[in-house]
C-alpha cells in the first residue's frame, strides 16, 4: 500500500478560481470538484482540476483563496451521449502551507507504459514525444495519464517499449485545442497532460525521488 502511496504525488498551489461542485460521496463521504489556477515560472498559468472531499473542504476553497495541497492525480472514465471519456483531476489528500517562493507545480510519477510513445517534430523542428501511463493505484485500479516530453528527453523516450516501467518529475499542464464539429463549427476544448521535467526507465526511482521530496522550486518542464 505505501509503495502505491508513493507512485503518484502531486504539490500545487494556486487560487480557487470555480465554486466547489458536488462530484460523488463515497460512503456518506461527500467530494466536490472546482478549478485550481497554479502559476508557471513563465507569465501564464494552468487551470487543474481538483476533487476535494467535505471534510477537507470547510472555508479553506473559498472562490479567490490561494491554497497548497498534496495529492495523486487520477483519471476515471466519464459516460456521456453513450462514449466514454478519460477524465483527469489531482485528488486532494491534504492542504499544504501556501508558500508562493517555491515551484507550486510538481508531480512524480512511477508508471507502465501502455502504448507506444509517439513522436514527432513540429514545422519549427521542435521534438515531442506522447507517452501514456498506466499508474497503479489500491484496490487493483490504474490510472491512466497522458504525458509529453519535450526536446532530449522526447528524443530518449520514443525508444521506451511498451510494458517498461517509468520514472518521471514534471508539472501537470493545461492546453486549449479546437475541435472541428463540422463545416461551420469549431468547439474549444481543454486537454490536461504532464509536462516532462525527468525521465527514467527502471532504476531511477531514487534520484526522482530525491528532486521531488526537496520540491526543487528549478523543475518547470520544457516548453513553458
Amino acid at each position: 500500500m505505501y509503495e502505491l502511496m508513493e507512485n503518484n504525488k502531486v504539490f500545487l498551489m494556486g487560487k480557487v478560481v470555480s465554486e466547489p461542485k458536488f462530484s460523488h460521496d463515497v460512503y456518506g463521504e461527500g467530494f466536490y470538484e472546482l478549478n485550481l489556477e497554479v502559476p508557471r515560472l513563465s507569465d501564464h498559468s494552468d487551470i487543474i482540476p481538483i476533487t476535494v472531499s467535505e471534510r477537507l473542504l470547510e472555508n479553506q476553497f473559498k472562490l479567490g483563496s490561494m491554497v497548497g495541497v498534496r495529492g495523486q492525480f487520477r483519471s476515471y472514465n466519464k459516460v456521456a451521449d453513450d462514449k466514454s471519456k478519460l477524465m483527469l483531476t489531482v485528488f486532494v489528500r491534504e492542504l499544504a502551507e501556501y508558500d508562493d517562493s517555491i515551484n507550486p507545480n510538481i508531480i512524480e510519477l512511477s508508471g507502465y507504459l501502455c502504448k507506444a510513445p509517439i513522436y514527432r517534430t513540429t514545422p519549427f523542428k521542435r521534438e515531442i514525444c506522447d507517452m501514456l501511463l498506466a499508474v497503479n493505484r489500491a484496490y487493483n485500479k490504474s490510472d491512466y495519464l497522458p504525458c509529453i516530453a519535450w526536446g532530449r528527453n522526447a528524443r530518449f523516450a520514443k525508444a521506451i517499449e511498451v510494458g517498461s516501467r517509468v520514472f518521471l518529475v514534471g508539472r501537470i499542464q493545461s492546453r486549449e485545442y479546437q475541435k472541428r464539429l463540422n463545416d461551420d463549427m469549431m468547439l474549444t476544448k481543454t486537454a490536461y497532460e504532464i509536462s516532462v521535467n525527468k525521465l527514467s526507465v527502471d532504476g531511477g526511482a531514487q534520484k526522482l525521488s530525491d528532486t521531488f521530496d526537496g520540491f526543487d522550486i528549478k523543475t518547470e518542464a520544457s516548453g513553458s
